[in-house]
């Protein structure tokens, strides 16, 4: 049985935390268990997009993050700035790092460098796939080790930017990430109440301004 069977859609109602603004982009600290955009049906609306659209009517998404992840998500706040940012992203000049607790103890420092393809008899669930996926890189360095729990806290670069890419990455080399409904297999038995993966760090040269930009966001766990 699919995890999301049951799935009914409560997002947190706590106020959006802006952590960096200026007159072309505003970047909001995304909590997890919100939508990055509106889903399908009414009752997934709800989402950061939505409420930033709330203070910004001219507002434009950027990028995203999975609904369970949380961190920084940028928004452009006209057309301009949109097209810009996106041939940021497409030109991959935007540094991101995220955070995560993963299962066991993972060595120092390496990469995963395996294709990624949509598992289409189960989606939004992604998979590797040698022959048809798309090339899908990750940079990952253990950061420290809790024995008790046997969690590895783990600073993960993605070099790509693949739906999910993070999470199969690491359940591919047998460090799944804690609380990850979809990849973990025992994803109840996390110390949180939620999936341990948060983007904590964007730097870029903001392109309308020519500034450079370095967003460091605050830590949930």
């Amino acid at each position: 049985m699919s995890t999301r069977d049951n799935f009914i859609y409560r997002p947190p109602q706590e106020p959006l935390s802006i952590v960096y603004e200026d007159d072309d982009l505003v970047v909001i600290d995304k909590p997890a268990g919100l939508l990055s955009v509106p889903g399908r049906l009414p009752e997934h609306h709800d989402s950061a997009y939505y409420r930033v659209l709330a203070q910004y009517p001219n507002a434009k998404i950027t990028h995203r993050l999975d609904m369970a992840t949380s961190g920084i998500l940028m928004f452009a706040k006209h057309r301009d700035a949109e097209v810009a940012v996106s041939k940021m992203f497409q030109a991959r000049i935007v540094r991101k790092n995220y955070i995560a607790l993963v299962q066991g103890k993972l060595q120092a420092e390496g990469s995963v460098d395996v294709p990624l393809i949509t598992d289409w008899e189960n989606r939004p669930r992604q998979m590797v796939h040698f022959e048809l996926g798309k090339p899908a890189k990750t940079l990952y360095e253990a950061l420290s080790y809790n024995e008790f729990e046997d969690i590895t806290r783990v600073l993960l670069t993605p070099i790509t930017g693949r739906s999910h890419q993070l999470r199969v990455h690491m359940q591919y080399i047998g460090h799944p990430i804690t609380g990850d409904q979809f990849y973990h297999p025992e994803y109840q038995k996390t110390p949180l109440k939620r999936m341990a993966l948060h983007a904590s760090y964007l730097a870029f040269k903001q392109p309308l301004s020519g500034l450079d930009v370095e967003i460091q966001g605050n830590l949930p766990f």
